[in-house]
């Protein structure tokens, strides 16, 4: 291990460690990452172009607002609505959805198109941890019913899929 200790008698850091650790926030598209062992605790961050996009949607939960607006549009989509919400993937969890898996990539699903049971239909990002919500059965996507960036709730319909 490559350490630089301060002359001082402070903290020494791990210079291995901390390019260990730059590589997962690469390998995962995280922008930040701590680790603590002891009493010694490191953390690194990074600016990336990409995630002020994403950091744009993160606010808008905590406007009740454009939700409460949001929610009825895709209700008034059809007359078949009801039945629509029988067939929807729900969402797990409160977080943010996300159509796609950046910014730049196409969406990992779209209206028509089939589906086999397991397939990625959207991410659901709660406390920074990315969440795939899959298709629980082979099917074809008959609505999308959130945007891309959208809060979701909990055991909010998602993605009807029959």
């Amino acid at each position: 291990m490559s350490e630089t200790n301060n002359s001082n008698g402070g903290m020494s850091v791990d210079i291995e460690l901390v390019r260990q650790l730059a590589q997962v926030l690469d390998d995962t598209q995280l922008t930040e990452i701590e680790v603590e062992d002891g009493d010694r605790k490191v953390r690194v961050a990074r600016t990336v172009t990409a995630a002020p996009a994403q950091m744009a949607y993160a606010p808008q939960p905590m406007a009740a607002a454009p939700v409460a607006s949001v929610a009825p549009a895709p209700a008034e989509v059809g007359a078949s609505a009801p039945a629509t919400s029988a067939n929807a993937v729900k969402s797990p969890m409160v977080g943010t959805a996300y159509l796609a898996a950046n910014p730049e990539a196409k969406n990992f699903v779209s209206v028509g198109q089939s589906v086999a049971a397991g397939d990625t239909l959207l991410i659901v990002e709660a406390m920074k941890v990315m969440n795939p919500i899959t298709a629980p059965a082979a099917g074809t996507v008959k609505a999308i019913l959130v945007e891309n960036g959208q809060p979701v709730e909990f055991d909010q319909p998602l993605v009807v899929v029959e």
